[in-house]
């Protein structure tokens, strides 16, 4: 079990957590001048906290706190209590900094940014207006019970197959409880903004009313991705065709989500040049 940590954050005359797109104030204190750990830092206090020093599990803490932060940002137009959210996500932190082995060989950012998103999609899972049969949602929680507990102990993601056999239900069953329990979307999320004008969800429906897109565009289209650099076309495809973030890509092939952002806009304007 991991401990109970409790985080303020500074909250304005409504009682919402502050941000902004290029900061984020909690207990009074600007987060952009918060210290973040270097990797060998990171290491040792790891090493610490294992020894039983409770000091060095606070110091992990507070110098993760933009990784809470981070993905914080990515909720802001779907929870009206952001400091709620805040909370959930440093629960998220606490969970994985107790829980994390430096034999895995991996980043702790890598390992607990799923554990953070976990908490935070299970918390705003659990206040949906949404209405999910009992059943449903019973088998979403043992489906994300396992994958989380085989997350923690092996450090990789537990496919829906593995999951399947597990549970003994077909695979089919924990796709469609997985997919219910996502978080509705409004028409009016922007979806892609590369400067200029912003994309909205709405902008992407087909209007009954309109021709569809002419075979001729598709098929230049899907030639155009096809010529892209195999990491381009994969960030394409899943972004825009499959849905993903550009944070859950990241999170897959294993770059910063930064990188994914370059290669998203690079690939974007290389399939505008073949296009034209």
């Amino acid at each position: 079990m991991y401990k109970k940590t409790t985080f303020l954050s500074k909250q304005d005359k409504k009682g919402v957590i502050i941000i902004s797109k290029h900061k984020v104030e909690i207990t009074g204190i600007n987060t952009s001048k918060i210290k973040v750990l270097t990797d060998e830092e990171k290491n040792e206090l790891f090493k610490k906290y294992k020894n039983g020093d409770e000091k060095a599990r606070d110091e992990l803490a507070y110098g993760n706190l933009k990784l809470v932060l981070s993905i914080l940002k990515r909720y802001q137009n779907r929870c009206d209590n952001m400091d709620d959210l805040f909370q959930i996500g440093c629960v998220g932190l606490m969970k994985a900094i107790d829980n994390f082995d430096l034999s895995h060989g991996v980043k702790f950012s890598t390992y607990a940014v799923p554990l953070i998103l976990g908490e935070i999609r299970r918390y705003l899972r659990d206040n949906s207006n949404l209405r999910i049969s009992r059943s449903i949602k019973d088998l979403a929680y043992k489906i994300l019970k396992a994958k989380e507990e085989y997350f923690i102990s092996h450090g990789k993601e537990l496919s829906n197959e593995a999951v399947s056999k597990k549970l003994g239900v077909d695979e089919i069953d924990v796709i469609i409880a997985l997919d219910a329990m996502k978080d509705p979307v409004s028409m009016f999320e922007p979806i892609y903004n590369d400067g200029g004008d912003t994309i909205y969800l709405e902008d992407q429906i087909e209007s009954k009313k309109e021709k569809a897109t002419s075979w001729d565009a598709f098929i230049s289209l899907k030639n155009a991705i096809n010529e892209l650099k195999e990491k381009e076309r994969r960030i394409i495809t899943e972004r825009f065709l499959i849905g993903k973030t550009q944070m859950e890509i990241a999170e897959e092939i294993g770059i910063s989500q930064a990188q994914v952002s370059r290669l998203e806009k690079g690939g974007i304007e290389e399939l505008k040049s073949k296009m034209l």
